[in-house]
């Protein structure tokens, strides 16, 4: 069974159709690019599957809950982290992991495991009780991911998580990728890097509302006859018409 399954998903908001009937799946253990430019569905579709917003007509299932009748089931089974960060600015490091894992209804002996664990292995054990506000944004952002993991969730989505941080930090990023998706854990990943597209097994590209080309970067590349993603985007980018996402 697929970690996810669409089929002719559509989002509409009065008369505008924000994702216009669009199909795929993604496999477990899958690193899956969800890209498209400002305007293309990509965020809104992203946020049907997390169960944030139903869905106007369509089939799916995520972590083989039905989209339209196990939302709740869907929300527990999955990690978000969005690009606008999920941390609380004014808790620790150490209060911002224990509250997500109550939040993720962790027993307090596996939030303190959880908790020891996630800041012996990402070096900021002598700073637990520092306030996240004052953490540089690269090590917010890795804070970020390993919260949306603290409860070992099936699939993780990431709405763009790398940006804003150098070309270091983002590597590192996408090494912590790496080693959850090597653990098992389905990662749904936008970004509007594209060598990062690179990075993942399988990428889909999103023009106004609709899936344009799916495949590997290296069919899609060969498909349409471009030496790198840049160009793959640009050809599809071009012929949108809409704007705003």
């Amino acid at each position: 069974m697929n970690a996810i399954a669409v089929q002719n998903l559509t989002k509409q908001f009065g008369s505008f159709t924000a994702v216009d009937n669009i199909s795929f799946d993604v496999k477990k253990g899958e690193i899956f690019g969800f890209l498209g430019a400002n305007g293309a569905g990509k965020t809104t579709a992203m946020r049907m599957l997390c169960g944030l917003s139903f869905p106007t007509r369509g089939e799916a299932t995520v972590a083989g809950f039905d989209l339209f009748r196990e939302a709740e089931k869907i929300k527990k089974s999955i990690g978000y982290m969005s690009q606008k960060f999920s941390l609380y600015e004014d808790l620790t490091i150490k209060e911002n992991i224990r509250f997500y894992g109550g939040i993720y209804g962790l027993t307090d002996a596996q939030i303190k495991s959880k908790t020891d664990f996630m800041l012996q292995h990402l070096g900021l054990s002598d700073q637990a009780n520092t306030l996240v506000k004052s953490l540089p944004l690269g090590w917010r952002q890795k804070l970020s991911f390993s919260v949306a993991m603290v409860h070992e969730p099936q699939i993780v989505f990431l709405d763009e998580p790398t940006g804003g941080v150098d070309p270091v930090t983002r590597r590192e990023f996408w090494t912590m990728i790496y080693e959850a998706a090597h653990r098992g854990t389905t990662v749904f990943v936008t970004t509007h890097y594209m060598d990062e597209a690179e990075y993942c097994d399988r990428v889909s590209i999103m023009v106004d509302g609709r899936i344009d080309a799916l495949g590997t970067p290296t069919e899609l590349k060969e498909q349409f006859s471009s030496s790198d993603m840049v160009g793959v985007f640009l050809k599809l980018a071009r012929k949108a018409v809409r704007q705003a996402d």
